[in-house]
């Protein structure tokens, strides 16, 4: 998860959509899931979709689901299921114009 997150910080929202359409790891299709709900929860504040970049993307590790795998001779093992949080956070990214200057 860790690894799908870093590729898309810093890169703009629609070109790391478009790039999680390409990347052949499990992981791609619930961060992407995230990025489109946080570019339409943007569009709701009024914000241009077009100029968001990916800002900040973590990846932490969430709650642990504790199960029992069965084993011989009537024993168990510990099967832990492991989950994750992930927090983006997009910026509007406002364009400067370049004045060209002649120095002398």
């Amino acid at each position: 998860m860790r690894m799908v997150a870093r590729t898309l910080q810093g890169k703009k929202a629609v070109d790391a959509l478009n790039t999680l359409d390409f990347v052949a790891k499990r992981a791609s299709i619930p961060i992407k899931k995230l990025i489109q709900s946080a570019i339409s929860n943007a569009k709701n504040a009024n914000m241009n979709t077009e100029n968001l970049i990916i800002k900040t993307i973590k990846v932490d590790s969430g709650s642990t689901l504790y199960r029992r795998l069965p084993r011989a001779h009537g024993t168990a093992s510990p099967l832990r299921k492991r989950t994750s949080k992930v927090f983006v956070e997009l910026e509007e990214k406002v364009e400067k114009k370049k004045v060209k200057t002649n120095k002398k």
